[in-house]
């Protein structure tokens, strides 16, 4: 039995969501071909000697690129049995089965896989605590040097490598597409299982780990354990995390830990400024919230790098110059990846968003192609400015993240007077390949969801 298991796009990392099922497969005398189609071609003749193909899902992106790949396997093999699986695999059920997929998992699918390849009876893997505590296999993977990397504040980079410490989310923000799936639960990996996806990461050149769970303290015992535990065996080794701006403020005594072990950045999703715009997202942390965020991050040595949806249907012309306004002002231009400034609210299949009335009731027809609920902004200048700012971002690629950020707000009629916005200090580290998440494409556009 030989299965094939296919990543379509991971953020830019090497795709975990290949590594733990391929060792449960390979655990269970199956012979595993794993391909990440943003790195390589997914050649014929690995198809044709399958018994098995499954697509990885685990983002909007992902879930779109796979559909022309998924139609050139039944071309080259009509009868080949298809599996998608993955966080965006349930949601897209619908579409998925209509082109060929018979078999849709979700995003702990491990144990299913292996009942499809073994013909095995199949229990589902969703609940949680049925986290796969074994080690990942990353062989046949290519090397982490050909993914993202960390680039600093002196011009060096950092080879990158990924894992997670959790599963789901226990946070129910009403535009995440983890709730549908997960509603609110989460579980824990095993800390030596996660140390030892390090320690294989290390060992083939990571000088750097994104932790890559929705929010890092979920648990934030387990993640003090881990940073602590990576600290005292790879001292020289950095790190990020994701954390809500909620947990920043609950937590903020861990912040100085995070620093001692390591971890040069947290990337926070505080969306928007507008307090009325949180409630609707069901965030739970306010505009003061995120002001006292950015203060106690500063003081505990560790910069915070936020994402926004800058466009949504309650964005105002006046709104989105108060949201470069308040950037400015908290000094946090250099913290602030570009693309950050032109994103559009995506309102996906299955989406909590729909509960809403005026969403609702603004959205045209679902739209295959998009694999969204497409919206017109009331006001269609909002609309422009979205564009406008997008191609800002699109040609800005190598230029200052200052420069970029002037233009923007030239082009909405926010640049503040006296220079306030020139370059003040290093860009703090980031990713060399830019991800958001919630975000709409423009028409000639292809969001990294």
């Amino acid at each position: 039995m030989r299965v094939v298991l296919i990543s379509t796009y991971d953020l830019g990392r090497q795709p975990l969501g290949l590594a733990s099922p391929a060792v449960w497969l390979r655990d269970a005398g199956v012979d595993v071909d794993c391909v990440d189609a943003s790195r390589d071609d997914v050649r014929d003749d690995q198809i044709q000697a399958a018994d098995l193909v499954a697509f990885h899902l685990p983002m909007h992106t992902a879930t779109r690129l796979a559909g022309p790949l998924i139609e050139r396997v039944r071309g080259l093999k009509p009868a080949l049995p298809m599996a998608a699986y993955g966080l965006y695999a349930p949601l897209n059920a619908l579409w998925l089965r209509e082109r060929g997929i018979e078999h849709v998992l979700g995003p702990e699918a491990e144990r299913e896989l292996v009942a499809l390849a073994t013909g095995e009876p199949r229990t589902s893997n969703l609940e949680p605590g049925t986290a796969a505590a074994r080690v990942p296999d990353r062989r046949g993977l290519p090397p982490l040097s050909r993914y993202a990397a960390l680039q600093m504040p002196d011009g060096s980079r950092r080879v990158v490598g990924n894992t997670d410490t959790t599963k789901g989310c226990k946070h129910l923000c009403r535009h995440c597409p983890i709730v549908p799936v997960y509603q609110g639960r989460f579980s824990a990996v095993p800390v030596d299982i996660v140390i030892e996806d390090i320690r294989a990461q290390v060992s083939a050149g990571a000088e750097h780990i994104t932790f890559g769970d929705p929010d890092f303290f979920n648990g934030p015992t387990h993640a003090r354990r881990i940073v602590e535990r990576c600290a005292r065996e790879w001292p020289s080794i950095s790190y990020d995390v994701t954390i809500k701006i909620e947990h920043l403020l609950k937590h903020a005594t861990l912040l100085p830990v995070l620093r001692e072990t390591g971890c040069l950045f947290i990337t926070s999703a505080v969306e928007s400024i507008d307090d009325d715009v949180l409630a609707k997202l069901q965030k739970g942390h306010t505009r003061a919230d995120f002001i006292d965020a950015v203060a106690l991050c500063r003081s505990a040595g560790v910069a915070l790098a936020p994402t926004f949806i800058a466009f949504t249907p309650w964005t105002t012309m006046e709104g989105y110059v108060d949201l470069l306004h308040q950037i400015v002002s908290l000094d946090l231009v250099e913290a602030v990846a570009p693309i950050q400034l032109a994103i559009r609210l995506l309102v996906t299949a299955e989406s909590k968003l729909l509960e809403l009335p005026e969403i609702s009731a603004l959205v045209d027809p679902f739209d295959p192609r998009s694999l969204s609920w497409p919206w017109p902004h009331p006001d269609s200048r909002v609309d422009r400015l979205q564009q406008d700012v997008m191609r800002i971002v699109g040609s800005g690629s190598g230029r200052p993240r200052a420069e970029v950020f002037a233009q923007i707000a030239d082009t909405a009629g926010a640049n503040p007077p006296g220079g306030q916005i020139l370059r003040r200090g290093q860009t703090p580290p980031y990713m060399t390949e830019a991800w958001y998440c919630c975000a709409e494409p423009g028409p000639d556009q292809v969001e990294l969801v």
